[in-house]
């Protein structure tokens, strides 16, 4: 018992000194408890929504309130085209476009069943599946007020309006057309970060990075060549993921692939850059991959691509529009499904590109200062 005793009391002594394991050890639990129990919701609410009115009168207006009030759909835009409702939708500035046709206010009083239309961008079902269920009862409730007296009739009608309701991107609600596409940054995110982070951290282990230094080489020089091979490999899993998602999955490939496979790069950079900044800050190799798993998780979980991005909280959206893999899930699933091209993908470029290029940044800076 006191030799098996010296060993636990010199086992605890080590994970004390530590401090990286022991900070991973309480901080992934801590991570998982905050994301699953606050910022993860199957059923999202307040999704942003933009209103095309082309009858001002007081059944329409009704109907807008009606919906607005509803916790499923927040008014951000009033539009005045159909080009601007798809441009909208296009770009994910909205989750739906609802349309009031002209002369819908005198069509109801005449009893005529006048159309709301309700475009939505499906590409993920789950954010708009439950508020579009929810769209019949609250067109109904919303009239109550004004189908009464001699417009009574109305309300023993069934449906005074006639809803049409068309889910753009994804009509079928298909799920492996939001989760294949969705694979391609996961995996990237997953494999970019933690082999570069590894093998950085295996060459200083073994003492072979300053074996490299000590040759005519600088250190930029040194990390762009170790780089430039899982850059390659990157595209290896790019096409694969492209020909499983086309002729498995059956997956749609509306867009430009020319522009994917371009802004992939930048997405490959920008996950090679955090593993060097990891590899800089870890000791050995099971602290870089404790870290890449640490950078892994909020990335799979505040992306959008387990759950929908808009069902989460404010603070955890804030969190995830800085982590590269939101952005490019919405670049890669907007080229495949909707047909984007460079002006509605170049927000979402120019912010993973900030993040390549600070997350590069500290990463050579860290390793002039340790290995130079």
């Amino acid at each position: 018992m006191a030799r098996l005793w010296a060993v636990v009391v010199k086992e605890f002594l080590q994970v004390r000194r530590d401090r990286m394991t022991f900070a991973m050890i309480l901080g992934i639990p801590l991570i998982q408890l905050i994301l699953f129990g606050f910022a993860i919701n199957s059923d999202p609410k307040h999704l942003p929504a933009a209103i095309l009115l082309a009858d001002d009168g007081p059944q329409g207006r009704t109907l807008l309130y009606g919906i607005q009030n509803s916790s499923y759909f927040d008014f951000t835009r009033a539009l005045r085209t159909e080009l601007e409702a798809r441009q909208a939708l296009a770009r994910g500035e909205v989750q739906f476009v609802i349309s009031i046709p002209e002369n819908f206010s005198r069509e109801l009083l005449r009893g005529k069943q006048p159309s709301v239309l309700v475009e939505a961008d499906a590409t993920d079902p789950s954010a708009t599946g439950q508020a579009i269920a929810s769209l019949r009862s609250l067109l109904d409730s919303s009239l109550q007020n004004d189908l009464k007296g001699p417009l009574s009739f109305l309300a023993g009608t069934e449906g005074p309006v006639d809803l049409r309701i068309h889910p753009l991107y994804n009509p079928d609600a298909i799920t492996q057309y939001n989760i294949v596409p969705g694979l391609m940054g996961v995996v990237l995110t997953m494999e970019m970060v933690m082999i570069t982070g590894l093998a950085m951290t295996r060459e200083r282990e073994r003492g072979t990075m300053e074996n490299l230094l000590s040759m005519p080489t600088r250190p930029v020089e040194v990390l762009m060549g170790k780089i430039i091979p899982y850059v390659l490999l990157g595209y290896v899993q790019v096409t694969l993921i492209l020909i499983a998602a086309r002729f498995l999955f059956h997956v749609p490939m509306v867009g430009n692939i020319i522009l994917l496979l371009l802004v992939a790069l930048i997405f490959i950079a920008a996950n090679l850059a955090m593993g060097v900044t990891i590899s800089t800050v870890a000791k050995n190799q099971l602290q870089a991959m404790q870290m890449a798993f640490f950078f892994f998780l909020p990335s799979i979980l505040l992306s959008g691509f387990m759950f929908p991005f808009r069902g989460m909280p404010h603070w955890a959206q804030m969190i995830g529009e800085i982590l590269p893999l939101t952005h490019f899930l919405r670049i890669v699933r907007g080229i495949l499904l909707k047909g984007n091209g460079v002006k509605e993908v170049s927000l979402q470029v120019w912010q993973i590109a900030l993040f390549a290029t600070i997350a590069l940044s500290i990463g050579i800076k860290r390793y002039r200062r340790t290995l130079d």
